[in-house]
């Protein structure tokens, strides 16, 4: 049994970094912490309650030391009596600090079933509907806030992507858009601003997604960058009065797309002709150049023709701003670390039971996610987006010597 506990152990560690599982340690031994010694002292802290038994006195600092590594942890002191976290009692800190981690790791991806078998392996019997109901309040409470924050100031780039996962629906097992929003704001920072759940493809549901977006606040929206779904266009059009523009690199994605209208021996030459587009200045170049490919291809190649025909405007659209935002906005590029995760922590799950579900865990990662970004250097520069703004760049003066 004990060979089987640890084998089980290790196969959990090895599933995340270090770092994550010291963060989750952390996290999990704090609310221990807190739970335990408000029984203890028969009030929360900071509560008058005539039902008090004993005062607390602060902090004192511990290390514990785990497989996972150092974490410091800041016990709380009562004036009267002592406390020591029940978790760091002896022969039983590898179990019950497992057992916190598992808790909080429901949010990084790992099934409730999975966790209820894990528990039950390590001999600490099944975690009960309470605990993790409990677990889950608390964790709506912070990225319903999260999602939910005012938006201030103007975003003039605005990313939408979609990313799909399972979900049980009246007894069926359906497939669900996971939707992110991602802008960069006047400080040239980026922010998540919104998740969402719902079929992709109808109007109504983009329109009620982006109108939540401006009821919070966001405004100054000058270009809208997302995959073509039906009804985007429309409701980006509505809400922002913003130009859309399809993503994918115009030299990798579209190209991809175009050759396939072309004969595959004559594809090379094809590819040759349509990078003469991209390779232009400025976008009164590119479209006389497009025409130019177009009117060249027309004749030989119907369908391509067609398609370049209908498609320019989409795939060139992030020509219409700074040059040095190209790279940035020709694509949903600064999302797909962000699509990466979310994949990786849902394929763990397989299938939610319900979206309230998805909320949760893709709200916590997204959160995660805006943390890093806030401490990150700017995605954009200030003087480049004062030209898209029309947001005069603020200098202070300087300092004489």
């Amino acid at each position: 049994m004990t060979d089987d506990r640890m084998a089980l152990i290790e196969l959990v560690e090895k599933q995340a970094d270090g770092d994550l599982v010291r963060e989750m340690l952390a996290f999990a031994a704090e609310r221990i912490m807190e739970a335990e010694v408000e029984e203890r002292t028969g009030a929360a802290k900071g509560a008058r309650s005539p039902l008090r038994e004993v005062q607390r006195n602060g902090y004192r600092d511990r290390d514990w030391d785990t497989r996972a590594g150092r974490i410091a942890l800041e016990i709380p002191r009562l004036r009267k009596g002592s406390y020591l976290p029940s978790f760091l009692e002896p022969r039983r800190t590898a179990e019950k600090a497992l057992v916190a981690v598992i808790q909080e790791a429901y949010v990084q991806g790992v099934s409730t079933r999975s966790v209820d078998d894990l528990v039950k392996a390590m001999g600490a019997g099944g975690m009960s509907k309470s605990q993790v109901s409990r677990l889950c309040v608390e964790i709506d409470e912070r990225v319903n806030a999260f999602l939910t924050r005012p938006l201030e100031g103007a975003w003039p780039y605005l990313w939408l992507d979609a990313t799909y996962v399972k979900v049980r629906e009246g007894g069926r097992i359906v497939s669900r858009a996971v939707i992110i929003a991602v802008a960069v704001n006047e400080d040239g920072k980026r922010e998540v601003l919104g998740v969402a759940t719902g079929p992709s493809e109808a109007e109504t549901f983009w329109t009620d997604f982006l109108r939540s977006l401006a009821d919070r606040g966001l405004r100054g929206v000058k270009l809208v960058v997302a995959d073509d779904h039906k009804g985007l266009r429309a409701a980006a059009r509505r809400v922002f009065n913003a130009t859309h523009q399809r993503v994918g690199k115009p030299t990798v994605h579209w190209m991809r797309n175009a050759l396939a209208h072309a004969p595959t021996k004559q594809r090379t030459a094809v590819a040759a002709m349509l990078k003469t587009i991209f390779a232009q200045e400025n976008k009164a170049d590119a479209e006389a150049q497009w025409d130019a490919v177009a009117d060249a291809l027309r004749e030989k190649q119907p369908k391509l023709g067609t398609l370049m025909e209908s498609s320019r405007d989409d795939v060139l659209a992030y020509m219409d701003f700074p040059r040095e935002h190209w790279a940035q906005i020709a694509s949903t590029n600064p999302l797909e670390r962000v699509n990466r995760e979310i994949k990786r922590r849902s394929d763990v799950i397989g299938i939610f039971p319900n979206d309230e579900a998805i909320v949760r865990l893709v709200g916590a990662l997204m959160l995660e996610t805006n943390d890093e970004w806030t401490v990150a250097r700017r995605y954009m520069s200030l003087e480049t987006l004062a030209r898209v703004t029309d947001t005069p760049t603020v200098r202070l003066p300087a300092v004489a010597s």
